[in-house]
């Protein structure tokens, strides 16, 4: 096996992520054969990755932060390096991604269950990701002082004991409070987690580091673990992807621009950054909208992002108003882009006859497509290639999405009353393109 490291947070959103990134890319130009490994990740971000030795399976879904780790590494992305992953569907329940397919749905407490048989599956990933390799780095998930999560863990000390993994300890001082977090975390864990961990890392300094100094003596007398560094805030760190929906709350530019974006906070939004590149553009400002906040009324564009449950955020689109907020950007000439679960908002209905995404089964749409569009079982988890026809350059994207789209025209039968026609075929095609 690889030798290994696994970086695990005093919370969420400590910059595990980026860390791990920017390890295995120090390691990969030192010459190492290094790649990425979660073992749980919770997210509605995802991206698609290869299933190896199934030339047949299309791919399959992962973390967007394995995936960017991936890349980090000089290496393709594959479902062992995240191989279970949680896409939340409601305040209580989520879909189960295993290895990549979706295995289930889950309510909260029944997951705690089945984490048993998954911990199976993470180990036969870690095998799979270690061959080869000289150095595999791992990112936890949350934080190991969450101790009543403690007995069925397969994402921090769970798996770090049974994979006998050394742990870094990740401390957010830019949050504040950092010498209690990570001193309270050794003063929890039980012996047998504590010993893991070799040492830790302040994570986003500001200003001079030397004056930390006594903190870090004061961590060493709280729990005698050696500090590896302080790591600087880095600002060029904001445009890379964000994994977790956390950090949706700061992500305005405040500045007034040329284009400005609006993008309403869907409750279950998934792959919110797909707009980055948006955000990149510096006659461009996005504004992501908050519940209760009216869609500006001078944008010039409204981009409906993804969705993990579309009929639950439609119904939710509308009882924040933003229904009617759209109308009134359509009639002032303004424009209007769905992405994934955002597009099937935009047809007439959406239908879910299975309940595959709740107890919803069909919803009126927004009416600006001429779509409806139907929930199916099976998942589309795909990279696919196009070309720019007005600027003729190759373009590569992804498809991850439940539901088939077709058209649905309105026209009068031979006595006079109107009819819906449902056209399949060729048609439903130019809408898929348009939807990636």
């Amino acid at each position: 096996m690889a030798r290994a490291i696994m970086l695990q947070g005093t919370g969420s959103d400590v910059g595990k992520t980026v860390l791990v990134a920017g390890l295995c890319r120090a390691a990969k130009k030192r010459g190492l054969k290094v790649r990425p490994f979660k073992p749980q990740n919770m997210s509605n971000n995802a991206a698609v990755a290869d299933i190896p030795g199934d030339n047949k399976a299309g791919g399959g879904e992962i973390g967007r932060a394995q995936w960017l780790q991936a890349i980090a590494c000089g290496v393709a992305p594959s479902v062992h390096m995240n191989p279970v992953l949680l896409k939340p569907q409601t305040d209580v329940g989520a879909q189960v991604i295993v290895q990549g397919k979706v295995f289930g749905e889950a309510r909260a407490r029944d997951y705690q269950a089945m984490k048993g048989r998954l911990m199976d599956a993470v180990l036969d990933s870690w095998g799979k990701i270690g061959e080869g390799a000289d150095l595999v780095i791992v990112e936890g998930a949350g934080s190991p002082a969450e101790i009543n999560l403690r007995s069925r863990d397969i994402a921090n000390m769970g798996f770090a004991t049974r994979a006998d993994v050394p742990v870094v300890l990740v401390g957010d001082i830019d949050r504040g409070g950092v010498i209690a977090s990570v001193a309270g975390t050794h003063l929890i864990l039980p012996e047998e987690d504590r010993r893991m961990i070799v040492g830790y890392l302040i994570n986003k300094f500001r200003g001079d580091v030397s004056l930390f100094d006594d903190g870090i003596r004061s961590i060493e007398k709280f729990t005698g673990w050696r500090c590896f560094g302080v790591v600087p805030w880095l600002k060029a760190a904001a445009r890379l992807p964000s994994e977790d929906s956390v950090v949706l709350e700061r992500l305005a530019s405040g500045e007034t621009r040329a284009l400005k974006v609006a993008v309403p906070v869907l409750g279950r939004i998934a792959n919110f950054d797909d707009l980055d590149p948006l955000k990149a553009e510096p006659q461009v400002e996005v504004v992501f909208v908050p519940p209760g906040k009216p869609l500006p009324a001078d944008a010039g564009l409204v981009v409906i992002p993804g969705s993990k449950s579309t009929i639950g955020d439609l119904l939710k689109f509308r009882e924040n108003g933003w229904d009617r907020d759209l109308l009134a950007h359509r009639k002032r000439g303004g424009h209007v882009v769905g992405i994934c679960g955002g597009f099937q908002m935009l047809g007439r209905t959406v239908r879910d006859p299975d309940g595959i995404e709740g107890s919803v089964i069909e919803a009126e749409g927004l009416g600006l497509l001429d779509v409806e569009t139907v929930m199916e079982p099976e998942k589309t988890v795909r990279n696919v290639s196009a070309r720019s026809v007005p600027f003729d350059l190759p373009l590569e994207g992804y498809e991850i999405h439940l539901g088939r789209h077709r058209p649905v025209l309105d026209t009068i039968d031979d006595s006079g009353r109107p009819q819906r026609i449902r056209s399949d075929g060729a048609a439903e095609v130019d809408f898929v393109a348009f939807e990636r």
